[in-house]
């Protein structure tokens, strides 16, 4: 085991960011790795416990992570590295931009600091990488079987691994023109370096993954043709349905959905050309992010570095506890207030108030009128009411809309294959993760909803199984 005093002799080291003056002028990662000797005492902490909800309740990956604690605590990195590539595909992605529901379920958080488990992730991986440990892993035999995966994103690219290595022929398809999806397009590079991602890919394709770009399936590439050519059809396609607003002045210029802003710059960061026509920017602008979670402290972040002038972002719903609430008690994922990096890096944040009216001047939006609400509990519901001389103003020329993905898009390839969708809009599985169209699955974000990265991972794997097993009958 680690250190059985550690939790009492060492406290929580959080990771630390470059100035903000700096990382202002680049797209670069902003974390900075803790040093060796005060990782392992990071390591030291984890207390072994009898029932470690870090992975049985908090981890959708279940990642051994009390095993990998002590491998660490005691110098044996190699083991440390095989063990957690046994149950995640990518740890160098989770490491970075995975929120830690594991952290939040660690049995030492009921009383003190969780074990900093996310960091020590990240530093087993690439350590690994560092020493040459993480090497194409092919199988002896193939089995002349071809999948085709739909989708790059991280339940796309997990699927795709696991059938590789399964010796089935996995083609991935993707619309854009590199591979990677939401981690390529919809995470900013100051989180997650695009270097990592192509150090990844590199191994996927030396075990056997083959790489469409530049294809629209359901445009270029018809259902029935997939049906044909493959064994087999993944759809790893996202929640790409974003959540919109319909107000007055909604479709002014200047106001966008945030992906559109956030993959845009990820493309000009990659050395894409825009046309000016069609360049998104918060350069000399006053900049309204509505809706206040993850991909709008992105845009935060981006606005940021792209030379805003101001930036607010908005929330409609009430400002979060500083501490765990009775609504949300351990190991659960908590309700609390979180202040991002980017938050860090100059922001106005708001909550308890929705926007009702967008103005704007020769077709451009200029303004953003709100007002504040509050929260009431009736018959076991929420709802919200609008509170009476409350309403705001807010100069805006560029409002980035970050509200979330409503389910996957039905146009497209989902209606042209029939398939079936449930109550919320999303694709329907079955027990073994096939659609309605026999032979057709579907994994991450296009069934469940748009979740977290990890949770993407875990799903990918597990429809990779059932792939495997549907083509062993």
């Amino acid at each position: 085991m680690t250190d059985k005093s550690g939790f009492l002799k060492y406290n929580r080291v959080d990771v630390s960011y470059r100035p903000v003056a700096q990382r202002l002028t680049d797209f670069q990662e902003v974390s900075v790795p803790l040093a060796l000797e005060t990782l392992l005492e990071q390591a030291a902490r984890c207390m072994d416990c009898g029932i470690p909800f870090c992975l049985g309740t908090g981890c959708p990956l279940k990642n051994k992570i009390p095993d990998w604690n002590r491998f660490v605590y005691n110098g044996m990195w190699l083991e440390a590295c095989q063990l957690l590539h046994s149950t995640n595909n990518f740890p160098e992605i989770t490491g970075r931009v995975c929120p830690a529901p594991c952290e939040t379920a660690c049995c030492l958080g009921i009383s003190a600091s969780a074990v900093n488990i996310k960091h020590i992730e990240y530093k087993i991986v690439e350590r690994g990488f560092a020493e040459g440990w993480i090497k194409p892993l092919i199988p002896e035999t193939r089995s002349g079987k071809e999948i085709a995966i739909i989708g790059s994103g991280p339940a796309g690219l997990a699927a795709a691994q696991q059938l590789a290595r399964f010796g089935h022929t996995p083609v991935v398809f993707e619309k854009d023109s590199r591979i990677g999806g939401l981690l390529r397009y919809g995470i900013p590079d100051f989180k997650l370096d695009k270097n990592v991602l192509d150090r990844r890919l590199q191994q996927l394709k030396a075990e056997g993954v083959r790489f469409e770009t530049g294809v629209q399936v359901g445009e270029d590439i018809s259902p029935k043709y997939l049906e044909k050519v493959f064994d087999a059809v993944c759809l790893t396609i996202g929640a790409g349905q974003p959540r919109d607003i319909e107000i007055p002045g909604r479709r002014l210029d200047g106001v966008h959905f945030a992906m559109d802003f956030l993959s845009q710059q990820n493309k000009i960061c990659a050395g894409d050309i825009i046309p000016d026509d069609q360049v998104i920017t918060a350069k000399g602008k006053h900049v309204v992010v509505i809706g206040g979670g993850d991909t709008g402290s992105d845009c935060v972040g981006t606005s940021r570095r792209q030379g805003a002038v101001q930036v607010h972002q908005l929330e409609i719903m009430p400002i979060p506890p500083v501490s765990r609430p009775d609504s949300t008690p351990w190991p659960n994922w908590p309700n609390i207030m979180r202040t991002s990096s980017s938050h860090e890096e100059g922001c106005n944040r708001r909550w308890s108030v929705t926007t009702k009216e967008l103005i704007g001047a020769n077709g451009k939006v200029t303004e953003l009128h709100g007002i504040e609400v509050k929260w009431q509990q009736k018959d076991g519901r929420w709802n919200m009411v609008e509170v009476p001389g409350t309403e705001f103003t807010i100069k805006a020329d560029l409002i980035l809309l970050a509200m979330g993905f409503v389910h996957v898009a039905h146009k497209g390839l989902v209606e042209k294959a029939d398939l079936k969708v449930d109550q919320r809009g999303n694709i329907a599985i079955d027990e073994n993760f096939m659609t309605s169209r026999k032979g057709f699955f579907a994994a991450g974000d296009s069934h469940n909803g748009a979740s977290l990265v990890v949770t993407a991972i875990d799903f990918g794997r597990k429809a990779a199984n059932a792939i495997d097993n549907f083509l062993e009958k």
